[in-house]
């Protein structure tokens, strides 16, 4: 029997709009990006709702941080199967498709990440035990994990669920109840994802609110009882929200933007070079914080690779995200495609030479996936992220000086390097300013990994231990025996 929850969020938004309902906030278009059109509108909240979850929240640590590890890693694995069955009917992934843009079966893979997400955090917590150590004569040390308090958790709408689980779970598994806003491109599948979590925590451990960041975020990071917040989104709005939490010092992790290299070394391979970077630039549309952004390659290498690199781009089809033949689909924001064009004229203007796909459908979020050869290193594509299907191509003759580029533009948050010689790729990763880096492959991270940026890419981890333990503090304690 199909669960009903997906289509119990999409039947409440849909009330919502035929009812005009406008008491609890102003209203909010959610658009599909494959036709430019709103389906439906959910209501936003105010102020006072992010007050009253903050109160919900408050009220709610002191049992959520005293119950059990086991009984806290019991409920993250409840959630993971949860998804993991709702991931197999069409409805959420879907509506994720709906919502984002990217093909359905990335919507479906965005799921399975989410189970890994639930489930890994629950091993590892698990696997947490109180240190106990004799390194100091007639002291004995104890050190215990503790909830750092309510955790707020701030999330974008290109992976609306994956991106939430990967703070969720580990906030949850601390023993930390959460304060969720999800992005208002791609609310509903977002709250599938609470509504999904809520089924297994008592009441008041997930409060979502979706609304304006001033009238949702501020009272939250203002608070004492909220002991970390957890960020994922642009650079810019980093700052802002990092400003916010410095004057209690509150904790901060915080995944920004990036403007990943990919190197192709001399001796790499130029045909598995293209198809890495196939995987690394066009993923999610290219609408991912860790796609290759600066195509940096070797002239050893670069006419072959560039020939194998334009000839599969040109094979792509742009369209439909349900349909099993598209391989790229509209992106989210209205407004990004006329973004995409501007980065295009100017670095055509400043002397790239540029090849784009063919037809469009005729409405939508649509834009042709570009390559620009020969990108001048000034022009914006090779220096700010991009966030789109534009692959600028830059031909070096010296290492160093593809490196230079790179770091050149203040972000470190990902990178790729492609070789035959493992040693040398190694080596050469070793060089990168980032948090993460492929070597030879388009899909580095996983949930068992830190991963988190440098410099202008954010702070702090999520995945893997680290990321458990950005919830959490620490009591150390000696002991001398009386006698």
């Amino acid at each position: 029997m199909t669960d009903p929850i997906v289509n119990d969020v999409l039947a409440a938004a849909t009330a919502v709009r035929v009812a005009d309902r406008t008491a609890d906030g102003p209203r909010l278009a959610v658009l599909d990006p494959a036709t430019g059109q709103a389906y439906t509108e959910v209501t936003t909240g105010s102020g006072a709702d992010a007050s009253a979850a903050l109160d919900v929240a408050r009220r709610a640590l002191p049992a959520w941080a005293g119950t059990p590890p086991q009984a806290r890693s019991a409920a993250l694995r409840a959630i993971a199967a949860d998804v993991e069955t709702l991931a197999a009917e069409r409805e959420w992934p879907a509506l994720i498709t709906r919502e984002t843009g990217k093909r359905l079966a990335e919507s479906t893979a965005e799921l399975g990440l989410t189970v890994a997400y639930f489930r890994i955090m629950a091993d590892l917590l698990d696997r947490q035990e109180t240190e106990r150590l004799s390194v100091v004569p007639g002291i004995a040390h104890r050190v215990t994990a503790r909830p750092a308090g309510v955790a707020a958790v701030l999330t974008p709408w290109n992976f609306p669920v994956s991106i939430p689980a990967r703070k969720i779970a580990p906030a949850l598994a601390a023993g930390c109840p959460v304060l969720f806003k999800p992005s208002e491109l791609s609310p509903l599948s977002s709250v599938v994802l609470a509504a999904v979590v809520e089924r297994h925590v008592p009441a008041g451990v997930l409060s979502t609110v979706l609304g304006a960041p001033g009238d949702v975020v501020d009272p939250w990071l203002a608070d004492p009882a909220v002991g970390v917040v957890s960020f994922t989104g642009s650079t810019r709005v980093g700052r802002l929200v990092a400003a916010a939490a410095a004057p209690r010092f509150l904790r901060t992790v915080m995944e920004l933007g990036g403007c990943a290299p990919f190197l192709v070394l001399p001796d790499a391979d130029p045909q598995a070079a293209a198809q890495t970077l196939l995987v690394a630039k066009y993923r999610n549309n290219g609408q991912s914080c860790i796609a290759a952004n600066q195509v940096l390659v070797a002239r050893e290498v670069a006419a072959e690779f560039t020939e194998a690199f334009v000839a599969a781009t040109g094979k792509m089809v742009v369209g439909d995200p349900t349909d099993p033949a598209t391989d790229l689909g509209p992106l989210a924001p209205a407004g990004d495609p006329a973004r995409m064009a501007a980065l295009v004229d100017e670095a055509v203007a400043k002397g790239a030479r540029r090849i784009s796909g063919g037809a469009l459908p005729d409405r939508g979020h649509f834009t042709p996936a570009t390559v620009l050869l020969d990108a001048p290193v000034h022009a914006r594509v090779m220096t700010d992220e991009i966030f789109g299907p534009i692959a600028p191509v830059h031909v070096y003759d010296d290492l160093d000086d593809a490196l230079a580029l790179h770091r050149a533009t203040g972000y470190g948050l990902a990178g790729y390097v492609c070789g035959t010689d493992l040693d040398r790729a190694h080596a050469v990763a070793e060089r990168l300013r980032a948090g993460i880096v492929g070597i030879n492959t388009g899909t580095p991270n996983t949930p068992w990994i830190p991963f988190g940026g440098v410099a202008d890419s954010g702070l702090g981890y999520e995945g893997g231990r680290p990321g458990l333990e950005a919830f959490q503090t620490f009591l150390s304690v000696g002991a001398k025996a009386q006698v």
